[in-house]
C-alpha cells in the first residue's frame, strides 16, 4: 500500500467520525455567566476543567479575568473575589496589569541576589566579607515569598525588633544598613516607586556610648609600658605606638607597606574612606625611622600570622590588664587621639581630617572632652564672670 492509498483510507475513515476539527472547528468551551453579580461566570473546558472567570470593560476594552480553578475554591468564595475585583475596577485599578506588573516584579530572593552580583565587587574585601555574613545569618531568609514591592515599612520595623531580640541591636542596625542600600538600589533601577523605601521607616537602636579617654597619669603608664614590652613584641608593640601616636585605625597600621611612607606623611592608598593622607608627629617619625626594612620585603610589619590584625588584639587584650587599663580598648587609643586634639580646641573638621573621617558628624562622637578639662574650663569662666560682676 503506498502512501497516497494510506492517505485515502484516512479520508474515508475520517468522514465518519463527528464533530471532527477540520469540518467543524476546535469544540466551543461554555461559559454560564451569573444572574446577580456581573461579569462573573464559570467557564467549562472540552477537558471537563471549570475556572471562574470575571468579564468586564476596562480601558474601552472587553478584559477577562481568570479567578481560580473551580476545584480550588467553591462558587462563593470566587464571587466574593469578584465582587472586590469590580470594586477594584471601578476604582481604576487594573487587574490584568496588576498580573503583569506582578510577573515583571523580582521577588525579594531574586533580587537580594541579583544586587549583590552587581554591587559586592565594587566593596572592599574586608566589606564583603562582613556583608556577606551578614546576608548568610540575617538577610537569605529575612522576606522569603515577598515580592519586592511587597515589603511594607510595618515588615521591615517587626523584622528589625526580632532581629534586635535574637542578635542584638548592633547586629540589627547593621543587617537593616545592608537592606536600606539594597532598597535604594531598587529604586535607583527601576525596581521600585521613588521614596518607597521600606527600611527608611526603621529607628536605629541607640549605641553604647562610650567616653573613655586616657588620663594624663594612665597615657604615662602607658607609654612606659609598651617601651619595655617592646624588647619582647617589637612588631606588635610598634603597631600599637604607632595607633596612639597617629590616631590611625588598626587595619591602616597593620596592613601599611613602605611604599606608603613618604617622610612626614603616610599617602595611605586605600582606607575606610578611600585613599588619604596621614601627617607624622616627630616621635611618629622618629618611630617608623627606628623599624628595620628587610630587603624585598613591602610591609612595614610583616608577620607570620594569618591574621595581624586579630593578633595585635590579643595582645592587647591580655596587656591592658597586666598594666590596670582593663576597659580601654585598643579602638579606644583612636578615641584618645581625637579628645586630646579637641581639648587643644582643633575644631571638628580638623579633627576629622586627621582621623580620615568622610563626615564632620562622625568626628562628632570623638571629639570629647574629660571631665576635668570641662571644670577647668567652667572654672576660667566663671572666674571671668565673677571679676566682671564684683567690679
Amino acid at each position: 500500500m503506498t502512501s497516497y492509498d494510506l492517505r485515502r483510507v484516512i479520508g474515508e475513515e475520517l468522514a465518519h467520525v463527528e464533530n471532527r476539527f477540520d469540518k467543524f472547528g476546535k469544540p466551543e468551551r461554555k461559559t454560564v455567566f451569573d444572574k446577580v453579580v456581573p461579569g462573573f461566570g464559570v467557564r467549562k473546558h472540552v477537558s471537563g476543567r471549570r475556572v471562574y472567570i470575571l468579564q468586564m470593560r476596562i480601558g474601552g476594552r472587553q478584559r477577562t479575568v481568570t479567578i481560580a480553578n473551580a476545584a480550588v475554591i467553591s462558587e462563593a468564595v470566587a464571587k466574593n473575589v469578584a465582587r472586590r475585583l469590580i470594586l477594584r475596577i471601578e476604582l481604576g485599578m487594573n487587574p490584568a496589569d496588576e498580573k503583569k506588573r506582578s510577573c515583571n516584579m523580582p521577588s525579594y530572593e531574586q533580587f537580594l541576589e541579583y544586587y549583590w552580583e552587581i554591587a559586592s565587587p565594587n566593596w572592599k574585601p574586608s566589606t564583603r566579607k562582613t556583608q556577606s555574613f551578614y546576608r548568610g545569618k540575617h538577610l537569605n531568609k529575612a522576606f522569603q515569598g515577598k515580592f519586592l514591592d511587597e515589603i511594607e515599612p510595618a515588615d521591615a520595623i517587626r523584622w528589625h525588633a526580632q532581629l534586635t531580640r535574637a542578635a542584638g541591636p548592633g547586629a540589627a542596625n547593621r543587617a537593616s544598613e545592608i537592606l536600606r542600600a539594597m532598597f535604594n538600589k531598587a529604586e535607583q533601577w527601576g525596581y521600585l516607586p521613588e521614596n518607597s523605601n521600606p527600611f527608611n521607616a526603621i529607628k536605629r537602636n541607640r549605641g553604647r556610648k562610650i567616653e573613655r579617654f586616657l588620663t594624663s597619669e594612665e597615657a604615662a603608664r602607658l607609654g612606659k609600658a609598651l617601651i619595655e614590652a617592646r624588647k619582647d613584641q617589637p612588631i606588635i608593640v610598634t603597631i600599637i605606638m604607632l595607633l596612639a601616636l597617629t590616631g590611625c585605625r588598626r587595619g591602616e597600621i597593620v596592613n601599611l607597606k613602605w611604599s606608603e611612607v613618604h617622610g612626614r606623611r603616610l599617602k595611605l592608598s586605600d582606607s575606610k574612606t578611600g585613599p588619604r593622607i596621614v601627617w607624622l608627629g616627630k616621635d611618629a617619625q622618629a618611630l617608623i625611622a627606628s623599624i628595620p626594612r628587610q630587603k624585598g620585603e613591602v610591609r612595614v610589619f610583616p608577620m607570620v600570622q594569618k591574621r595581624p590584625g586579630g593578633a595585635v588584639g590579643c595582645f592587647w587584650a591580655k596587656f591592658r590588664v597586666e598594666i590596670g587599663l582593663e576597659d580601654v580598648r585598643l579602638h579606644d587609643l583612636r578615641h584618645n587621639y581625637a579628645s586630646f586634639a579637641a581639648r587643644k580646641s582643633e575644631t571638628l573638621p580638623m579633627i576629622g581630617k586627621l582621623l580620615g573621617h568622610a563626615a564632620v558628624n562622625s568626628t562628632q562622637r570623638y571629639a570629647h572632652l574629660d571631665d576635668a578639662t570641662l571644670l577647668e574650663t567652667s572654672n576660667r569662666i566663671a572666674d571671668v564672670v565673677g571679676n566682671s560682676l564684683c567690679q
